[in-house]
């Protein structure tokens, strides 16, 4: 049990600003094993977000309050996802090389395609969301913390599904996790499925939204693992910051698209 927790803390500590108890340690073998809790990171992500959400929205109009939302959650991470999805774009955006496509993502410099790519993704988030808490607040903060905990899954399969393609030595962000069993995927999903359990019983009517939401993010993930195996060979933590946040959106896509409909 204790050794669960150090790998949850592990995971913390490297996608987020939370510090963690100094008796946590460290081994380079615990970062490949701590993917099973990349979506509990996920979820109290979510809920600090939601938090911000469901106290802003007391104040200010539903617009304001998802933007300090948003801005809440990046603050958390560091924009470590959003930075990956900017990379990405860059990197893949144009038709270039494996080897030109890794050395762009490397750069730590924003263009053109990155820059689009994190307005549109930014731009799109935010409008589902206040969607969303237009439609019903109590759907607007549960899709907030479920999207954000089972988007961290698809990473985790990438890991599973995919070769590292980058160069370990030379990563942006070291140390890097570049591996995951197939048991830690499955020990992952049972975040998600938990909180979807829990949405289900606040919200009874949710399954149809929820069912479509899991498959427009089965569907972005298999994309993504695609187009990378063609582009790249396997990923780099780029890419996996990069599917997070497709993930995301698309589930909160899928969840606003029925909403909407009922």
């Amino acid at each position: 049990m204790l050794h669960e927790l150090r790998l949850f803390f592990i995971a913390l500590q490297f996608f987020t600003r939370c510090p963690v108890p100094a008796w946590v340690g460290f081994e380079p073998s615990w970062l490949q094993a701590c993917g099973r809790y990349f979506p509990a990171v996920g979820l109290l992500v979510g809920a600090w977000s939601a938090a911000v959400l469901g106290a802003a929205l007391c104040l200010w109009p539903p617009m304001v309050a998802v933007g300090l939302s948003m801005a809440a959650s990046i603050w958390l991470t560091g924009g470590f996802h959003e930075d990956g999805w900017a990379d990405s774009c860059d990197g893949l955006g144009g038709a270039v090389s494996r080897e030109k496509a890794l050395t762009i993502m490397k750069d730590s410099r924003i263009g053109s395609y990155g820059a689009l790519g994190l307005i549109l993704m930014l731009g799109l988030k935010a409008a589902c969301l206040l969607a969303l808490v237009e439609h019903s607040p109590m759907l607007g903060l549960l899709a907030l913390i479920w999207a954000h905990s089972a988007s961290r899954l698809a990473p985790v399969w990438l890991m599973h599904a995919l070769p590292y393609a980058g160069d370990a030595e030379h990563a942006k962000a070291k140390p890097l996790a570049t591996e995951a069993s197939l048991g830690t995927v499955f020990a992952g999903l049972l975040w998600p499925l938990a909180l979807a359990g829990g949405m289900l019983i606040l919200l009874p009517g949710l399954l149809p939204a929820l069912g479509a939401a899991s498959l427009a993010g089965l569907g972005l993930t298999w994309w993504m693992q695609s187009m990378l195996k063609r582009r790249l060979g396997g990923y780099t933590g780029d890419n996996l910051g990069a599917t997070q946040q497709l993930v995301e959106l698309g589930l909160l896509l899928g969840l606003l698209a029925v909403a909407h409909a009922a």
